[in-house]
């Protein structure tokens, strides 16, 4: 792995002989990863030497290929994998055959999905940022449990957020998770900072100032296989935004428990609070149950024990 700038999921080195065994047993995707390492092509000239053959694919295929993301299925797809053999001077139908033999993955199968415009009513600018990235929405990884801790600060802004989480592969070879933040309004995307605190570090962090988002690379300390599971944290620094009125959490995929606190400074406690759940950004609010405030610690929260695709959150009224 290598950090900002590099492009996502290819490894810095290849060794010629775990080459030769992905080759021999795949899965594809990572057999087309270790051949694009060992040779040193990154995917743009990968994409000028398939041109050069009459062969039109966009760099976010070829990075969607060697992520797992995506598989090449059709005609042309199948002509591009036979010109990449060629390119990264492969033996002949030796990617090809793992695409013929490749049956259904061994482990869990992957959730259904949401994507990000149905969820938050910035979706289509993190869906941007993302292909922006070379990144697909869907990073290969699932939720297994999430405790996330939200600081109100005095003003009423969203000053910090913290997330300890725990996630399940549903591909092999992911190596990040991808952290969205969506600030209130007024937010400066370009002050909001993101801290990695465990089992990851911080890659490429992009902003949408129209839209105060920001996405952020967290890579891992390890490359993650189909059903391997990982714990890391990290945190979002903001306070650039107006007062705020709630924290919601979109979700993709069904499963794992979810626990948010929010936090109030003292100097600036709401009158009243409460939890709510949407299937979709602009959907009415519904499981509505009121939170009181505890009186030392000034928090609320909600758990649960097993999220639905769609949004859950905090709401609270300053009076």
């Amino acid at each position: 792995m290598r950090p900002t700038g590099d492009t996502p999921g290819t490894p810095a080195t290849a060794d010629p002989a775990e080459l030769g065994r992905l080759l021999r047993g795949g899965p594809f995707h990572l057999a087309l990863r270790a051949a694009l390492a060992a040779r040193g092509l990154p995917l743009h000239r990968v994409q000028h030497r398939l041109a050069a053959r009459g062969i039109k694919l966009g760099v976010t295929s070829l990075s969607y290929w060697q992520q797992g993301a995506r598989r090449p299925r059709h005609r042309e797809s199948l002509r591009a994998v036979s010109a990449l053999e060629e390119i990264l001077d492969l033996p002949q139908g030796s990617l090809l055959r793992l695409l013929a033999d490749s049956g259904p993955a061994a482990g869990p199968a992957r959730p259904a999905a949401r994507p990000y415009r149905a969820l938050v009513s910035v979706g289509a600018a993190v869906e941007r940022l993302l292909a922006g990235m070379e990144l697909p929405a869907d990073g290969g990884l699932h939720s297994v449990g999430h405790h996330e801790r939200v600081r109100i600060g005095p003003d009423g802004e969203l000053r910090t957020r913290e997330s300890q989480q725990i996630v399940r592969a549903h591909r092999d070879g992911v190596d990040r998770y991808l952290a969205v933040h969506h600030g209130d309004p007024g937010c400066d995307a370009a002050r909001v900072r993101v801290a990695a605190y465990e089992n990851c570090r911080t890659g490429r962090v992009r902003c949408h100032p129209e839209a105060g988002v920001v996405v952020a690379e967290l890579l891992f300390d390890a490359r993650l296989r189909r059903g391997d599971t990982y714990v890391f944290g990290y945190g979002i620094e903001d306070g650039t935004g107006a007062r705020s009125a709630e924290y919601v959490r979109g979700f993709s995929y069904a499963g794992g428990q979810y626990m948010l606190q929010v936090r109030f400074d003292e100097a600036a406690l709401p009158v009243r609070c409460h939890r709510f759940a949407r299937s979709s950004a602009g959907a009415p609010r519904t499981s509505l149950a009121d939170l009181t405030p505890s009186g030392r610690h000034r928090a609320v929260h909600l758990v649960e024990q097993e999220v639905r695709p769609g949004i859950l959150g905090i709401a609270w009224d300053w009076g």
